[in-house]
């Protein structure tokens, strides 16, 4: 998508990100840590678990479209899952 964000991509309003962690608990932990950042941020990713594989939707809902929130959550979400290993 970028060089900033290269494990993202751009699909119409929505950036989007898998993530596969080492195994079903870091998952679980990443979601965790994601979580925390998204509520200092105010900004909720959209998150489906499946096992050890993490699928991630950033939007803005109410601006109708992404704005600079996605970016920073996608670039915190991408520093927590490097940290676990993903």
């Amino acid at each position: 998508m970028s060089e900033n964000l290269p494990e993202w991509r751009r699909e119409g309003d929505e950036i989007r990100r898998t993530i596969e962690a080492p195994d079903f608990p870091t998952a679980i932990r990443i979601v965790d840590e994601i979580a925390v950042k998204a509520e200092e941020l105010n900004h909720h990713p959209d998150i489906d678990i499946r096992w050890r594989t993490l699928h991630l939707v950033l939007t803005t809902h109410d601006a109708g479209g992404l704005t600079d929130l996605d970016f920073t959550l996608a670039a915190v979400i991408d520093d927590i899952a490097a940290k676990h290993g993903a």
